[in-house]
């Protein structure tokens, strides 16, 4: 094929391509030991992937003083940007800052500004800081303070020899934030990544990912050097497209993407990186519809997968966990002698509790999932996997069988994609049967 292949190199996918070489060093004994899971790396190298940069490396270290200078001290003199994480806070095991400033020879000053701006978030929550809460007034005198709208240790921005340090507290909560709003455009404005994505992102379901190569492989080849990266969900797909020299604007990759779109139909989801739940919103929002939902194998993620979206309130109802048999019939009126004809894992029951939580909660659509996610449940006509979906819509009310075999995060996440997704393309066809000019 004329594009590159899927594993090229993501720094150069971008009309701006970075040569910088960046480093993510994330402190903390908790990590390594299993207690704190990294998405630091995760969250940031997504940050920076969007942005045309690829995080060359990331190492974990422990809390002693000599690691975190021994490991700092090697990243400092081979890279060009290097972001920490960690050991920022007021504990006797936070100790990053002091052991980079050995590094630099930056002396370290006490800062009254982040004095007041800590003791301002106590009193928030009525209360007084304690003394050791003051060790993170402490600053590199050759530096800028990122403030920490969330928390209480100030991120540190050190440009010095011609390189970066970007020092940034461990909570992801106050983390995130501050790399978004103030990381970003600082990077951006000294030319050290893109100031917008350096790539498109076409996000498909219901098509595997060699399936996808496939299907856009004729639209590639007709553009020579394209950058092309491909990334699998559970259920979903997403196609990065770039330039990789800089020979293709973003007006004609967006023509690319918009021809991919067009060949995907209804498994075209988005452009960009809304979720599949945002996208469902986005469009019961547009139709002035509204969407309860019913769900026992899946606990209550079906229900957060809507209710954590801003302006949920707008479309959604709200959502009935009923694990029980006895729930089942309290909560969402599923009749007590279709629960022991068919049992709780069936295509009727999972109908009942769709059309019950719509009928319950006053909504336009119901949706549902039961069914036994594992390992210790199913048996041989319903195993382990086995799972019914219940959709109530205006134009009628239907089940589906799934079976996902895997363990049972697994079966539970692509059981809420498959729900959702039906729904999506439920709401489509509803949209489309009313633009549709009606005959006289």
């Amino acid at each position: 094929m004329a594009h590159q292949p899927a594993n090229s190199d993501p720094t150069r996918n971008g009309a701006s391509p970075t040569t910088f070489r960046y480093e993510l060093l994330t402190f903390g004994d908790e990590l390594l030991l299993g207690l704190t899971a990294n998405a630091h790396l995760a969250w940031i190298g997504a940050q920076l992937g969007r942005r045309g940069v690829l995080l060359q490396r990331n190492v974990t270290v422990t809390d002693e003083a000599a690691d975190i200078a021994a490991q700092f001290r090697e990243s400092w003199a081979r890279s060009d940007v290097v972001i920490t994480t960690g050991g920022l806070g007021p504990t006797c095991d936070d100790r990053t800052r002091e052991a980079v400033a050995e590094v630099l020879a930056q002396k370290l000053v006490f800062d009254p500004a982040i004095e007041q701006a800590i003791r301002e978030r106590f009193a928030k929550f009525s209360r007084v800081p304690t003394a050791n809460n003051l060790k993170q007034a402490w600053r590199f005198e050759g530096c800028v303070v990122l403030p920490n709208g969330n928390g209480t240790a100030p991120g540190l921005w050190v440009e010095q020899n011609g390189k970066v340090l970007i020092m940034l507290p461990g909570p992801p909560n106050e983390l995130q934030p501050m790399f978004t709003e103030q990381v970003l455009p600082r990077l951006a404005a000294l030319g050290r990544l893109s100031d917008h994505e350096a790539y498109i992102q076409i996000r498909s379901i219901g098509v595997g990912e060699s399936a996808l190569e496939t299907l856009f492989e004729p639209t590639f080849n007709r553009s020579p050097g394209l950058g092309i990266a491909f990334c699998a969900h559970q259920g979903q797909v997403d196609c990065r497209i770039s330039s990789p020299d800089g020979h293709y604007g973003m007006e004609k990759l967006r023509a690319i993407a918009s021809e991919c779109a067009t060949l995907l139909g209804d498994n075209f989801l988005c452009f960009g990186h809304d979720s599949l739940a945002q996208i469902v919103a986005d469009q019961l929002k547009l139709q002035g519809r509204t969407l309860a939902v019913a769900e026992s194998s899946t606990g209550g993620m079906l229900s957060n997968a809507f209710a954590d979206l801003c302006g949920a309130c707008k479309f959604f109802q709200g959502g009935i966990v009923s694990t029980s048999n006895e729930a089942k019939m309290l909560m969402l009126e599923c009749p007590e002698c279709l629960l022991e004809q068919h049992g709780a894992v069936s295509p009727e029951c999972a109908v009942a509790m769709a059309s019950g939580v719509a009928e319950k909660l006053g909504s336009d659509y119901g949706l549902a999932i039961t069914g036994f996610s594992g390992p210790c449940t199913g048996h041989k006509e319903n195993p382990v996997g086995g799972i019914y979906l219940g959709l109530h819509s205006p134009a009628g009310d239907w089940a589906k069988q799934m079976n996902y075999p895997g363990p049972r995060a697994a079966v539970k996440q692509r059981a809420i994609n498959d729900a959702i997704d039906w729904l999506r393309r439920e709401v489509l066809k509803e949209s489309r049967r009313h633009a549709a000019p009606q005959v006289n």
